[in-house]
């Protein structure tokens, strides 16, 4: 039974912004990153991932409505998945609208405050290696390949993997590791 101090306040901002200036919160710029880059980058946040998944703490939220290392482990897993089935879409179709994704849903869904770190750990590992796998397969004639989230905004391919890239990046600094 979860009380009104497991809750985490949805966080409902829209981060596109981060396509067009550095995050000020992790200092990420995703504008100086080509979508060539993306499967290294990847592998070595994943790395950063798992560093942090094995920390004994990882289970533990750092302060009341503030998501627990595992939790943004489980988040980020889920992220390298979502982004997979849309670069695939985009990859595949012309111009597809994504679903909807309400990640606060998900987290409760699945529980992730109840998963097991060291599988947590190799599940991301795992979801970041398919991703960049796709993006290593994306060439000058379809990095600017469109799709469509629900709410309208247009990404490409390739401004797509940035976008992912920040998300990654920026929940490695909320639990205080570095990406590298």
């Amino acid at each position: 039974m979860s009380s009104a101090r497991d809750a985490i306040t949805p966080d409902t901002k829209d981060w596109t912004w981060v396509l067009e200036r550095p995050c000020p919160e992790c200092g990420f710029e995703a504008a100086a990153h080509d979508v060539s880059e993306l499967p290294a980058l990847l592998d070595a946040t994943s790395s950063s991932w798992s560093r942090v998944l094995g920390r004994g703490d990882a289970s533990h939220r750092p302060r009341p409505g503030v998501w627990s290392p595992l939790e943004y482990g489980c988040h980020v897993r889920d992220v390298h998945l979502l982004f997979a089935e849309r670069v695939r879409l985009m990859l595949a179709e012309d111009g597809p609208t994504f679903a909807n994704w309400d990640q606060d849903a998900t987290a409760v869904e699945r529980d992730y405050r109840r998963q097991d770190p060291a599988a947590v750990a190799v599940e991301l590992v795992d979801a970041a290696r398919a991703v960049a796998t796709l993006y290593a397969s994306v060439t000058d004639a379809t990095r600017g390949r469109r799709g469509l989230r629900s709410n309208g905004d247009e990404f490409t391919v390739e401004s797509l993997g940035r976008y992912h890239l920040h998300d990654v990046v920026h929940h490695l600094h909320d639990v205080g590791a570095d990406h590298r």
